[in-house]
């Protein structure tokens, strides 16, 4: 069993939880994920890890409540136990994985948006730990659902805020601030773009005419989490992908995002799953092959 030491309230039916999960903590690097089960009878939940700590043991998630089992989730109260959660999952940020030195000479640009700012806090907290200094856009529709934004402000070397309404710092979003940055005469070697799919996309379409080469994470299409449900198939390039197995992250210049999108839609409903698997064949699963 895994204990609720901490439950936090962000906004916007978001949530944050510590828990204690001392083998899970002790192995985590920024850009995994785990998948936490409540009870014999619940539902699996991919949730990338917002932070860890591994002298404590413990693993800290953000997840919004947006069905039945996150609903329920979000009703647990600290001491309460999760059955399972299982990690660390997928593959690690690839910029964890440069030396130092190059990593210090690269202008990073982080831009989130929604729950996907908390998958960018512990890769900024970790370039900060080794000396990399990071700017970052957290986009929101309005100041009143931002999540975060202490916790980023002291590990970001700027952190620049974008709301649509203008209600706090730049009005517009992610994209109109990565404009707004370049007219200033500021300039980035990468970005990485976590948040709603559809941020991603014309994040992408962007930097691709800035000609900077970018990263996004695709958790927001994962549901089982270990590539044999078919949900998180992906095409990048010309090759086919899961997110949850060969990701989550991803060259984003590759990435189909109007198919994925669409899979997302069609995933929905049992009708959409049997043409995706009719369709799609051997390929429509991460490793097994077929659907039975």
């Amino acid at each position: 069993m895994y204990k609720i030491l901490k439950k936090e309230y962000l906004a916007n039916n978001i949530w944050l939880m510590d828990i204690e999960a001392p083998r899970v903590a002790k192995h985590c690097q920024p850009g995994q994920f785990v998948i936490v089960k409540m009870d014999e009878e619940g539902e699996r939940i991919p949730l990338t890890v917002c932070d860890y700590d591994r002298e404590k043991g413990t693993v800290t998630i953000v997840f919004q409540t947006v069905g039945a089992s996150t609903q329920e989730m979000a009703e647990y109260e600290v001491g309460e136990t999760f059955q399972d959660f299982v990690g660390p999952l997928g593959c690690a940020s690839e910029l964890i994985e440069m030396p130092i030195e190059e990593l210090k000479k690269e202008k990073i640009l982080f831009v989130c948006g929604g729950v996907g700012t908390a998958p960018v806090y512990p890769q900024v907290k970790w370039m900060k730990e080794h000396g990399v200094d990071v700017d970052v856009i957290i986009g929101a529709r309005t100041k009143d659902i931002l999540i975060l934004e202490d916790e980023m402000r002291q590990v970001a070397a700027n952190l620049y805020i974008a709301t649509d309404d203008g209600s706090y710092e730049f009005q517009g979003n992610g994209c109109d601030k990565i404009k707004d940055l370049y007219a200033q005469g500021k300039e980035y070697t990468r970005v990485v773009a976590i948040g709603p799919m559809i941020m991603m996309k014309f994040v992408c379409l962007l930097t691709k005419e800035l000609n900077i080469p970018t990263i996004v994470s695709m958790n927001p299409i994962m549901v089982d989490g270990t590539g044999m449900c078919g949900a998180c198939r992906l095409q990048v390039g010309d090759e086919i992908k899961f997110a949850c197995v060969d990701g989550p992250e991803f060259d984003g210049h590759l990435v189909d995002f109007d198919q994925a999108m669409k899979r997302q839609v069609m995933y929905k409903t049992e009708e959409g799953r049997a043409m995706l698997r009719r369709e799609e064949g051997d390929t429509h699963h991460g490793g097994c092959g077929n659907c039975n």
